[in-house]
């Protein structure tokens, strides 16, 4: 499979635009599937539009297409992602700061591949009242923490795995104003986190079944029972729950850098599309459970498109929340508190970074210029219609 757009490589527009119509015909899609879809296929292609640009110097013509900017596509939102790096880096305060990573078990995916929205909201209900529960108790810190919460629901092989990355400042701000600081290489007991969490999540869950919010398929439809939900929740209840914990070592920027990767796209990146045919598509992949060795991944498109799929979020669904010192209905306030607590200045304001500052600082691209002859500059020729608005007129 060639790739149209000249990139000399198969990018996961070329995989949707050869076989997405036969997945179409063969699932049963959801609206944000379908157009999660149709934005990948026709990004920064004459179906959007875009710009006619010439080179006052050698009149070269460059055509520039305008991008889908849906959040699910890899070629979208990086500006976007850049942005929000610099927000985040703003607010951290000068204190070491620790990555905890808390996981649905096995055994509650179905469920949550049949009701996302329903799932996620409780998965980061329970994963902040969880973390804000032990900031509060004064064993640990006694006051409140400052986290950032991000959703992921893949793994390196884009198989479905519901899980929240927090990063969290190693401290907490009292009622007093003072700041209690975390024990070094310490924040809270990992056994003890799991096993609020899963109390907090399964609590939430048997009130949702009970209260028939959420849709039941083939493998869950025994649910409806109450008594074999009671014994499904008795044996999540007896489950040892996964709550991952440490020190960042590298740096909180480093967390950030990891988080941001997946902020503003989901699940994978053009580059670790390796080729695709009409049969095959080969994905990289890293292994962490061998050395994180490098290893390739071969699947039929249309088990690669059913993978990537699953990890389409619910229109409007928030997968970065902010909670405590950050939680933006007093995270101004709260923060300037929780320096001054630290003796810390405030940070500079943070420079909202151009389109062309940003090509030039990441790609080395003065898009300006004429990729051609390399000195004239590009002007403005006339603005390109979408080709999707060219509908032929009535008789």
């Amino acid at each position: 499979m060639s790739s149209p757009r000249n990139t000399g490589r198969a990018e996961l527009a070329d995989i949707v635009g050869a076989h997405a119509a036969a997945l179409r015909d063969r699932l049963v899609l959801t609206p944000v599937q379908h157009k999660a879809l149709r934005a990948i296929e026709r990004c920064r292609t004459p179906a959007l539009g875009g710009q006619l640009l010439r080179c006052e110097q050698c009149g070269e013509s460059q055509y520039r297409y305008h991008s889908c900017r849906n959040r699910h596509c890899p070629k979208c939102q990086s500006l976007a992602k850049e942005r929000w790096l610099a927000a985040r880096r703003a607010e951290l305060l000068p204190v070491p700061y620790f990555h905890l990573v808390f996981t649905l078990p096995p055994e509650l995916r179905a469920l949550s591949q049949g009701n996302p929205r329903a799932l996620y909201t409780l998965l980061f209900r329970a994963t902040a009242q969880t973390l804000q529960a032990f900031g509060a108790d004064a064993r640990w810190l006694g006051g409140e923490i400052a986290a950032t919460l991000t959703l992921h629901t893949w793994t390196q092989q884009l198989d479905y795995h519901p899980h929240i990355h927090a990063l969290v400042a190693g401290g907490a701000l009292g009622d007093d104003g003072r700041w209690t600081g975390a024990r070094r290489g310490f924040l809270f007991p990992v056994h003890a986190l799991s096993k609020l969490f899963r109390g907090k999540f399964l609590a939430g869950l048997q009130a949702l079944l009970a209260g028939k919010e959420l849709k039941l398929g083939a493998s869950t439809a025994g649910l409806a029972d109450p008594a074999q939900r009671e014994r499904w929740l008795s044996a999540l209840y007896a489950t040892s729950w996964v709550v991952y914990a440490k020190p960042s070592l590298a740096g909180p920027e480093r967390v950030l850098d990891y988080l941001a990767r997946y902020t503003h796209k989901v699940a994978l990146s053009n580059e670790r599309i390796l080729g695709a045919d009409d049969t095959t598509v080969r994905l990289a992949w890293r292994d962490r459970a061998h050395g994180n060795r490098r290893r390739v991944l071969t699947l039929a498109p249309q088990q690669f498109l059913e993978r990537y799929l699953r990890h389409i979020l619910p229109l409007g669904f928030t997968r970065i929340r902010h909670i405590g010192l950050l939680a933006s209905r007093h995270k101004r306030c709260q923060l300037a508190r929780a320096r001054a607590a630290l003796d810390a200045s405030a940070p500079a304001p943070v420079v909202v970074e151009s389109v062309a500052a940003f090509c030039w600082r990441v790609a080395g691209v003065d898009i300006h210029q004429c990729p051609c002859c390399k000195s004239g500059p590009l002007v403005f020729v006339k603005a390109l219609v979408p080709t999707l608005a060219q509908r032929p007129r009535p008789p």
